[in-house]
């Protein structure tokens, strides 16, 4: 974008040194510390070479002047606490990579009109960066590390690699009037997005280790966790397909809020036995798993007996019963839980076991483990538990 400004510049008959002086950059800043850092030293680079190569003279004119802002994408509705926290670190990031000025957003912006004391703690995490960590004192602080030199180099290259296809295509307002620009765009949120489901991607408090007691806060409408299309712009007459906008977390906040608004709260029961290691890491993966979608979760130490865990599973009128031990143990133990049960509660097994084709033919189907599609698989709960 910014050479496609000083092409129509120099065209129009402005100077190179004028008009690089007066572009501005806004970048997002994320919670990927170092690869953050690198972001903004990888684009100085970049924009220097090509203010040079529109011919500037002054060497000022090649410095590129960037304002950051604490991303929204990270932000959450569910724990929004932890927003403190993302937009402490990605200050950190931005400051340290050397931009000109900073804008912490408030934790709360992502649901409500932010309060007071949100804005206060966004001032004031700038303020004690620089008035008690003195990150203002010092100069390229990352410099001469030998991870962040080497990030900022591949990222310079691959940008470089993205600058030339938008220029082959006759630059940036070309490439976004045909589509390109927001493929690529589409592309990368495709693979966030499925980061995001399979948990390789974490928003503490939203898709890994939830709050389990939390309530919802009553400022939270269904347009806030819901996506929809926006940002439509114009290019010669024309309206250009349009970049969706929306924060990492919704598509989980959906489910949980549909948990929270149906008047019922399904409960997920741990019937842990045998192998006490296994069967109790098992029980907090599952009890992880099953509270990112706002569910009541039973979690037990350990029982004596398969039959004494069945037994208090039925007495809890439990919506799912999960299995956790170890895997040399399901084969014999799972179909007895099932037949215990007789269909009165949605049985899962937590794990991947060898034995997983003999159960699924003796009518055991559900099954998750750290390779699950969280989302997808919640989203098959919420429809069988009648949770729209």
């Amino acid at each position: 974008m910014g050479s496609e400004y000083m092409s129509r510049l120099t065209e129009a008959g402005v100077s190179a040194d004028l008009a690089a002086s007066k572009i501005k950059f806004t970048f997002a800043v994320g919670s990927n510390y170092f690869m953050e850092m690198a972001k903004f030293r990888a684009a100085r680079i970049l924009w220097a070479n090509i203010v040079k190569a529109y011919g500037a003279k002054e060497e000022s004119s090649a410095t590129m002047k960037i304002h950051a802002v604490t991303s929204a994408w990270n932000q959450t509705v569910y724990d929004p606490y932890v927003n403190m926290l993302r937009g402490t670190t990605e200050s950190m990031s931005a400051v340290l990579a050397g931009v000109d000025s900073l804008e912490v957003q408030p934790f709360d912006k992502a649901f409500r009109k932010p309060s007071a004391f949100s804005n206060r703690i966004a001032r004031n995490t700038q303020i004690l960066l620089k008035e008690e960590s003195y990150f203002d004192r010092i100069a390229d602080p990352a410099a001469g590390s030998y991870y962040i030199e080497s990030l900022t180099a591949s990222i310079a290259e691959e940008a470089w690699k993205l600058f030339k296809q938008v220029e082959e295509k006759g630059g940036y307002f070309a490439a976004f009037k045909a589509g390109f620009v927001q493929e690529q765009v589409k592309a990368s949120s495709q693979k966030r997005d499925m980061n995001m489901a399979t948990r390789r991607e974490i928003l503490l408090g939203t898709n890994q280790y939830p709050n389990f007691t939390e309530q919802i806060d009553k400022d939270v409408k269904p347009e806030t966790v819901s996506r929809g299309a926006s940002c439509h712009c114009k290019a010669e007459n024309k309206i250009a397909e349009p970049i969706e906008q929306y924060r990492g977390a919704q598509a989980f906040e959906a489910l949980r809020y549909a948990t929270d608004k149906s008047g019922k709260q399904p409960q997920v029961f741990m019937l842990t036995f045998g192998n006490l290691a296994f069967c109790r890491a098992r029980a907090q993966f599952a009890s992880n798993f099953f509270a990112c979608a706002g569910y009541k979760v039973v979690d037990n130490n350990r029982f004596a007996t398969i039959e004494e865990g069945v037994k208090a599973a039925l007495a809890a009128k439990a919506d799912i019963v999960v299995a956790c031990s170890s895997d040399d143990e399901y084969a014999e133990a799972v179909p007895q839980i099932a037949g215990q049960l007789g269909g009165k509660g949605i049985l899962v097994v937590a794990g991947d076991p060898a034995c997983r084709a003999d159960l699924e033919a003796k009518g055991v189907k559900n099954f998750i483990n750290v390779k699950s599609n969280v989302l997808e698989t919640l989203k098959q709960y919420q429809k069988e538990l009648g949770i729209a």
